[in-house]
């Protein structure tokens, strides 16, 4: 949760390493973290990473920072802006970004993570750190 208040969590969930994401016991059961295959799925579905975040991204500024680019939530999703939880405590980009988990190790130290901004209709790939804390997606089995 975002600054470790209990409001941010109500609206944007946890923040979690990826330890934590690895142990497959964020998710109810029945469900689970999305692998970056099931990622690119969901991308490509959307019509590729130029746009895919806009498709992605809850509409209006009632939780993103303004402009939200491109915001049409044509899924359901609805993303969601928690922002991240660096290694070291910091927490930023509350209302300007949101990150995702994948359960997909770049590296020893590291693992695939979705980003999508207000600033953009893109959604990006990236690796990160596994000490960040992020969002994470549930997807059913």
């Amino acid at each position: 949760m975002y600054d470790n208040q209990v409001d941010n969590k109500e609206i944007y969930g946890g923040l979690y390493n990826w330890y934590a994401v690895n142990t497959n016991k964020i998710c109810p059961s029945g469900w689970h973290e999305p692998s970056d295959g099931e990622w690119i799925v969901l991308v490509n579905y959307l019509g590729g990473e130029s746009i895919a975040g806009g498709k992605l991204k809850e509409t209006g500024t009632s939780h993103w920072k303004s402009p939200n680019t491109s915001a049409f939530n044509t899924t359901g999703f609805p993303a969601l802006p928690g922002g991240l939880r660096s290694p070291y405590g910091i927490f930023n980009y509350i209302n300007s970004s949101g990150f995702w988990w994948t359960e997909t190790e770049t590296f020893t130290t590291g693992s695939y993570n979705r980003e999508i901004s207000h600033l953009k209709n893109m959604i990006l790939k990236k690796g990160n750190a596994k000490e960040n804390g992020f969002s994470v997606r549930c997807i059913q089995d």
